[in-house]
């Protein structure tokens, strides 16, 4: 299967570089080009490619109000946005991830790292850029976006004891392999457990279920010292046959999710 790929960026020379790079590989083609936000919501809409990669800074719409928008649309469902920007920041990717992408990559990445990032928003797995942090999660869930819709415990009801373990060990950035180690399954039986959460929970794609996983406080995230919890946490599975989770996550390694 190829994977076909819209490229959005307002720089015409850093396009045709990625153009060549993409359409070198058997499982990928370019199918259009756009230079800014405005035309890559009209042209993916006109090609529903697999992959939009989108810059963030360009003229009139930027990449993150033209990812919001694509990312809305639900006749853009089977459409994954990768981020690939010069402006890396834990606030970019916050605004990246709210604005519903399932990857975010700096500019300075390889061209290996960036095709198989690619390939790992395209499988419905979720990808970010090493340089995340700690602070990146805990700012995302501390401040939810202006108008967004919160995420309720009652949602976690509509899951298994057994789809609530696999998305909270996915949430804490376990890749398939490693849930299927401890819970001693076969990675297949992961991946169908998490298919299913991320379709009872309406999301997207793994970026999405692990977002909904924090803000159903089914995942907490341990702070760094002197940084106060925004609030009290009730545990919403308190009744249930499973136990809250406390993710340590010192690095982006550990909010990685890409299944082997």
């Amino acid at each position: 299967m190829t994977i076909r790929v819209l490229l959005a960026d307002d720089q015409a020379l850093l396009r045709a570089t990625f153009r060549i790079l993409i359409d070198s590989c058997s499982d990928m083609e370019v199918v259009d080009e756009a230079a800014d936000g405005r035309a890559a919501v009209s042209l993916t809409r006109t090609h529903r490619p697999d992959v939009v990669l989108m810059d963030i800074r360009m003229p009139g719409a930027d990449g993150l109000a033209a990812t919001a928008t694509i990312c809305a649309d639900p006749d853009l469902s089977t459409t994954r946005v990768l981020i690939l920007t010069t402006f890396e920041t834990d606030e970019d990717v916050a605004r990246s991830l709210r604005a519903g992408a399932s990857g975010f990559l700096g500019k300075d990445v390889t061209a290996d790292e960036l095709l198989n990032g690619i390939r790992t928003v395209a499988a419905g797995d979720a990808l970010l850029s090493p340089r995340a942090t700690h602070t990146l999660v805990t700012r995302f869930l501390a401040s939810p976006a202006p108008g967004a819709q919160p995420a309720f415990p009652g949602q976690l009801a509509a899951l298994t004891a057994r789809e609530r373990e696999v998305t909270a060990l996915a949430a804490e950035g376990r890749s398939n392999a490693e849930i299927a180690e401890e819970l001693v399954v076969s990675p297949l039986t992961v991946r169908t457990h998490v298919h299913r959460a991320m379709t009872k929970l309406h999301a997207r794609d793994r970026a999405q279920l692990v977002v909904i996983a924090y803000r159903c406080g089914l995942v907490q995230v341990s702070r760094p010292p002197g940084v106060s919890e925004p609030g009290p946490r009730v545990d919403p599975l308190a009744t249930a046959p499973h136990r809250e989770r406390e993710c340590r996550m010192p690095e982006l390694e550990n909010v990685t999710y890409v299944t082997h």
